[in-house]
């Protein structure tokens, strides 16, 4: 592992050549997977660092969106939109990420977990499409830091009781009372903003549509699962609280999952919508997470895995549509298969996985998220059923709607696709249906 992080502070000084920082990506994105299947939890680092295999499996979904990030980001290279300082800012996340889902100490993990934010902040701001994406990083800044401070507080509490804040040494909460409940609710709500859960997500969708496409992909593939995996990490620290509140969090997240599936429907932006169902999907992470239970935790990091592969997909064929038609409406996106139809696989491919449907990585994951859900309690199963139905509803709304009817009348030539896009498109579904295929899903284990 410290091998990976010295190439990335070696790979800083080589930002002025895009091609050498693209290649270098996905080499050291192919190596990281030839680590797997060794025996490792602390995998020869000092004892801050160590991985298991959750940690080993947000690693290398890191390292293959990050590298895909750059080659759909292209464009930028072609403008001479200071293509280095965008590369840097790339590596420094994937650095972050890498702290993050590696560390043995939860004040490091804490401080990586902060950092990520930075220069995710710097992506949007500096290469967004719009005025407003100054309003969209505010949202974001102040959603996270608000949420964060009490985490910081409750970490510094966690050591003055346990002496230490090592992960393999920390003990957990045993009494159930007000302050401990407390103690829960600023530990878990930094976590379940960044997941991000119904009613704390408004600033997920204004960062979406205002990020540039390596922002939507990064903020959708990778940085989503740090709530999820930050949950992992501290919710066994207060399992006898996380009992009692358990009802709360699966009743938010599938009611919410419904509500936010009936707002995907009426949305005319793509990333909007695209945005939007990652709020739905991630809910039904956090049931899974909340229920302690092995499916639950097994369907989660599938699901995590899975989703960060498709809705950067999804996101990679939006900025397409948006650089032909200079619009990301359906109103004006309209029929895309009469101009572009070899890009309209690629829809159907991405939308089919989006909705769950075999052979995907996304489709294991929900049949664990929703046998765990079902056996917590049977109440919940016309709410998950009303979620998995609109699920396929709005993204068959959003494919037959920009693929299908007749095309914007000021829209009379456009390119089908270039090799690159493809390429990306194609690296997106690839692992997302070669896993499950070949019985790589891994097993998490604690």
């Amino acid at each position: 592992m410290l091998k990976f992080i010295l190439s990335l502070f070696l790979l800083m000084s080589g930002v002025s050549s895009w091609m050498m920082v693209q290649c270098s990506l996905f080499i050291l994105s192919f190596m990281f997977m030839l680590c797997y299947g060794s025996s490792f939890y602390v995998f020869n680092l000092s004892w801050v660092l160590g991985v298991d295999y959750i940690g080993y499996s947000l690693i290398m979904l890191s390292f293959w969106i990050m590298s895909l990030v750059v080659m759909a980001s292209e464009k930028i290279k072609e403008s001479g939109n200071y293509p280095g300082l965008f590369l840097l800012m790339n590596i420094v996340l994937l650095l972050a990420l890498i702290f993050t889902f590696s560390s043995m100490d939860y004040l490091l993990f804490y401080v990586s977990f902060e950092s990520s934010l930075i220069p995710t902040l710097i992506l949007i701001m500096g290469w967004g499409y719009q005025p407003e994406r100054i309003e969209a990083g505010v949202y974001m800044l102040f959603y996270t830091l608000f949420a964060s401070l009490p985490l910081l507080l409750s970490l510094l509490s966690l050591y003055n009781m346990s002496g230490s804040l090592s992960m393999t040494v920390c003990s957990g909460v045993s009494v159930v009372d007000y302050v401990s409940l407390l103690w829960y609710l600023s530990t878990v709500f930094a976590f379940v903003v960044k997941l991000p859960l119904f009613m704390f997500h408004l600033w997920l969708p204004k960062a979406h549509v205002e990020a540039p496409v390596a922002g939507s992909m990064i903020l959708a593939g990778v940085l989503l699962k740090l709530g999820g995996y930050g949950l992992i990490r501290v919710l066994p620290l207060f399992s006898l609280v996380n009992v009692k509140l358990s009802c709360v969090w699966i009743s938010v997240s599938v009611l919410g999952g419904v509500v936010v599936s009936l707002m995907c429907l009426r949305q005319v932006d793509i990333k909007s919508l695209i945005a939007y169902s990652s709020v739905a999907h991630m809910g039904l992470v956090l049931c899974g997470l909340v229920v302690c239970g092995f499916w639950g935790l097994s369907g989660a990091v599938v699901v995590m895995i899975g989703h960060g592969l498709c809705s950067s997909g999804l996101f990679c064929l939006a900025n397409i549509v948006y650089e032909r038609l200079g619009s990301r409406s359906l109103l004006i996106s309209k029929g895309l298969l009469n101009f572009m139809p070899s890009m309209g696989l690629w829809w159907f491919l991405l939308s089919v996985s989006n909705m769950a449907a075999p052979p995907t990585l996304n489709l294991l994951g929900e049949i664990s998220l929703i046998m765990s859900v079902v056996s917590w309690t049977y109440i919940s199963i016309g709410g998950v059923a009303l979620l998995s139905f609109f699920s396929a509803a709005y993204t068959l709304y959003m494919y037959s709607i920009s693929q299908h009817g007749v095309f914007y009348n000021s829209v009379y030539s456009c390119c089908s696709g270039k090799v690159r896009e493809y390429l990306v498109l194609f690296l997106h579904w690839l692992p997302l249906n070669v896993i499950i295929l070949k019985g790589m899903v891994v097993v998490p284990v604690l």
